[in-house]
């Protein structure tokens, strides 16, 4: 009955239906688009799937977003989130562009500040103070724009990163916006909840055809516009359960601790691929199959149980969060820290021991080589020397 009666309930339920059918009914006819001009992905290199597979889903999603948020937002509410839904549609072009017409890094970058620019510059949206944080609380304005700068488009990129299994991109970005949304929604900041659960619809209806078998692919288009929604989103949580009094709702003591489980997978992802590439002479920029969910799938997980996994994962760390709501940083954040390099380091050993495991049960590479050999070696067929016939005289009696 409550449902019904709030306004604000009812249109933040309408706007996610309407996202997920309209993605639904879209995602499908774009599929057969991207199949019939033949944009699609080839496997090879860092591409682990099996056949062409065509990308850019994320312009179902998005499109799916905007028809939900324009049918059900307010005029005010679209006022106050109107420099949000710029910076989303401009990172939604760079996407595009990227996905058509692949960018240089320089070109990409400029890009991606563009929106940065809108969200921190002109909507506030920032980190603008460490809320106590080894005893700071406000920082000056620069430092303020330069930290939130930053952290929009390193973690933009590094969601970009983990878009490499079947569902995993869409499935972390779910339990994030459907707590975010929550959050938004109970302390009283309905507009940005309404976004989240209108993201959450398009999400949702992407998955049906991104669950493994794949049948389409995000690609920039969609991993850069999510990435961005999330981060500016995780950046607005940060701030204001940083900010906000304890009766204003449920304020966590720790904002930095729940900013980094609600980004636990790419964060932690991102750092050890650029410590690990770094330690080994390469380039930190360098795209190859070492991310945690080709390390999974080595260890013999589908693409649907890696996702599961590491969802699984996020919800432990945003449980311990949540759960530990009154301590702060000081302790959360190396609990935390402590518990991701643990788990990494037993991922590593895991993989390697599955790695040689698999080595002794297969063939010797020696044997592998005289099978090779063997198969391609072509069959001859008997001769006979011309110059038999030349040099022996042939008896006819």
């Amino acid at each position: 009955m409550y449902f019904c009666q709030n306004p604000f309930t009812m249109n933040i339920f309408l706007a996610t239906v309407t996202s997920f059918f309209f993605g639904f009914l879209m995602t499908p006819v774009l599929i057969l688009i991207l199949k019939k001009i033949n944009f699609t992905e080839t496997p090879g290199g860092r591409r682990i799937h099996a056949g062409k597979i065509p990308s850019m889903g994320g312009i179902a999603i998005v499109c799916a977003t905007f028809v939900g948020l324009f049918a059900w937002l307010s005029f005010d509410q679209i006022v106050e989130t109107r420099y949000f839904l710029v910076a989303l549609a401009i990172m939604f072009s760079v996407g595009l562009r990227d996905d058509l017409i692949e960018l240089t890094a320089v070109q990409k970058l400029i890009g991606q500040s563009i929106p940065a620019f809108f969200v921190i510059v002109m909507a506030d949206i920032r980190i603008s103070s460490l809320y106590g944080f080894m005893g700071v609380y406000e920082i000056p304005y620069l430092i303020s724009v330069g930290i939130t700068f930053f952290a929009i488009l390193a973690l933009t990129n590094s969601f970009n990163l983990i878009d490499g299994a079947d569902g995993l991109a869409g499935s972390l970005s779910l339990v994030t916006l459907s707590i975010l949304g929550f959050w938004f929604y109970t302390a009283g900041m309905i507009s940005y909840s309404l976004i989240s659960f209108t993201l959450v619809g398009g999400i949702l209806a992407f998955l049906v055809f991104n669950w493994h078998p794949a049948k389409i692919f995000m690609g920039d288009t969609g991993s850069l516009s999510v990435g961005f929604c999330l981060t500016v989103l995780v950046i607005l949580f940060i701030d204001k359960s940083g900010l906000m009094a304890p009766w204003e709702g449920l304020k966590l003591n720790a904002p930095f601790s729940a900013g980094l489980a609600f980004l636990i997978v790419p964060i932690y992802d991102t750092v050890r691929i650029f410590i690990k590439r770094t330690k080994n002479g390469k380039s930190p920029l360098k795209p190859d199959k070492s991310h945690v969910h080709h390390f999974l799938l080595r260890m013999g997980l589908q693409h649907d149980q890696v996702s599961m996994v590491l969802v699984v994962v996020k919800l432990t760390f945003i449980s311990i969060v949540f759960f530990g709501y009154a301590l702060n940083d000081h302790i959360l954040l190396p609990v935390l820290v402590l518990i991701a390099t643990f788990l990494g380091i037993w991922m590593d050993k895991k993989t390697l021991q599955k790695v040689k495991d698999n080595c002794k049960k297969g063939p010797l590479i020696s044997e592998m080589n005289y099978n090779r050999k063997k198969r391609k070696q072509p069959k001859r067929k008997p001769s006979i020397e011309k110059n038999i016939f030349s040099d022996n005289k042939i008896n006819m009696n």
